[in-house]
């Protein structure tokens, strides 16, 4: 597998902490869809995989003005910038269908996301 080295070691922190908000969400749905179908585990609702789909925005928003710098330096950070764009929209699909489906707290989530995308293009204006 090829990866794109970080341009920094301030990014480099910044896109683990991004992997870290990705994949326990990921892993939580299939733990609670192999557990409570294969597994027996009657105990695994929909709120255990739902509510870190619903916090992973709130903390992604966290790292991102914590590291707004390497969003305003695209030397130090453009792979940050895109990833967190990437990962953002996907948060705001399907917290979205949360807000719908789960619970009215995923709009918290969704405007996390909104809020992501909408800064990352101020933050770039901003610099030019």
């Amino acid at each position: 597998m090829a990866t794109i080295p970080a341009k920094s070691p301030q990014e480099s922190r910044a896109m683990k902490f991004l992997a870290a908000c990705t994949l326990v969400p990921i892993l939580c749905f299939a733990f609670q869809d192999l557990g409570s179908k294969y597994g027996g585990m009657d105990w695994l609702t929909y709120g255990y995989a739902a509510w870190p789909l619903m916090i992973s925005p709130v903390l992604m928003l966290a790292l991102f003005f914590r590291n707004r710098e390497l969003i305003r330096n695209p030397r130090m950070g453009s792979n940050f910038s895109q990833t967190i764009k990437i990962v953002a929209a996907m948060y705001l699909f399907w917290n979205i269908i949360g807000a719908l489906g789960y619970s009215w707290l995923a709009v918290i989530s969704v405007l996390s996301s909104l809020t992501i995308l909408v800064a990352d293009r101020q933050l770039k204006k901003a610099r030019a």
